[in-house]
């Protein structure tokens, strides 16, 4: 069978299994092996299948894999071997480094200003040092907007390149590949496999810790920044900080409204334009700069 049909013959989940099985069995596809030799693991129609398809080819006493480096390349790839659990040990390995839990413990730090008055002043007299300006120059609407596209900016580049997608697909697949392997071992009624399957999910399990890792890194720098800038936003509008003037705006279908009053919700104005602005400003940002900030989007 050519290297291309072996490969998409894999990607079966239930004729990979069946394969990786054989392929155990066989010592790693350096033995011939017989029906009977994988009958209580392998169904009669898989059996015949690999043999029909070429994977399996007659030898001398039994049938033996045309070509089981190949099957062992794909296998490998697939997580069915040990080195794809190796991998996948040494992702789970790696920890933040020194600079990012600081990142962290600061960041908690600051989330202490959103319920200790004294913390959220004094964050916000530091800040007002660099926006008092701005809010000079510029209606506070503005400023708001202003202050939405820095963070989505910034909030952008962080998670473009802070998350390692590679590690993160690696994580993704190996557990869509252990959620394969447990569905094919069930619609063909094999325990054994099903439980080794379950023992793989078990210690994959760590592999979750790992991925929260990996995807919470950009958002621990991100809030280290917008953290400040949304308590100064709060302390401007609830302190009564605020401009002769420029106690609210205009919405449409509501008509003026204070940056005070609930808006959707129990939410308050100037949250909501802050939020809508950010949106806003981040989708035209990963459009015209075209920075990736999904796995998804990276595969």
């Amino acid at each position: 069978m050519p290297a291309e049909q072996l490969e998409s013959f894999l990607d079966n989940p239930a004729m990979r299994e069946a394969v990786s099985i054989v392929f155990e069995q066989s010592s790693g596809g350096s033995e011939e092996l017989q029906w009977g030799d994988v009958e209580d693991a392998l169904s009669s129609g898989q059996w015949g299948r690999l043999i029909e398809t070429g994977v399996l080819v007659s030898g001398g006493t039994g049938f033996a894999f045309a070509n089981p480096e190949r099957v062992e390349e794909i296998l490998k790839q697939h997580g069915h071997l040990s080195d794809a659990t190796d991998d996948v040990d040494e992702i789970e390995s790696e920890s933040w480094a020194w600079y990012d839990k600081a990142a962290g413990v600061a960041t908690l730090a600051l989330f202490t200003g959103y319920w200790n008055t004294g913390i959220r002043d004094l964050i916000a007299s530091v800040d007002n040092i660099v926006l008092a300006p701005i809010t000079d120059m510029f209606p506070f609407y503005a400023v708001i907007i202003l202050l939405a596209v820095v963070t989505g900016f910034y909030s952008t580049v962080l998670q473009g390149r802070l998350i390692d997608r590679e590690k993160l697909q690696a994580y993704q697949e190996r557990m869509n590949e252990l959620k394969e392997r447990k569905e094919a071992a069930k619609e063909r009624g094999d325990d054994e496999a099903l439980e080794q399957v379950q023992e793989e999910q078990m210690e994959a399990a760590g592999g979750s810790l790992g991925m929260f890792k990996l995807q919470f890194r950009p958002t621990v720098w991100i809030m280290l920044i917008t953290i400040p800038v949304f308590l100064w936003l709060r302390w401007k509008v609830r302190g009564g900080h605020l401009g002769v003037g420029e106690t609210g705006i205009v919405v449409p279908l509501t008509g003026a409204v204070s940056w005070q009053e609930p808006l959707l919700g129990p939410v308050s104005t100037w949250i909501v334009w802050y939020f809508l602005c950010s949106m806003a400003s981040r989708q035209i940002i990963q459009k015209t700069l075209n920075i990736q900030t999904s796995s998804a989007s990276s595969s």
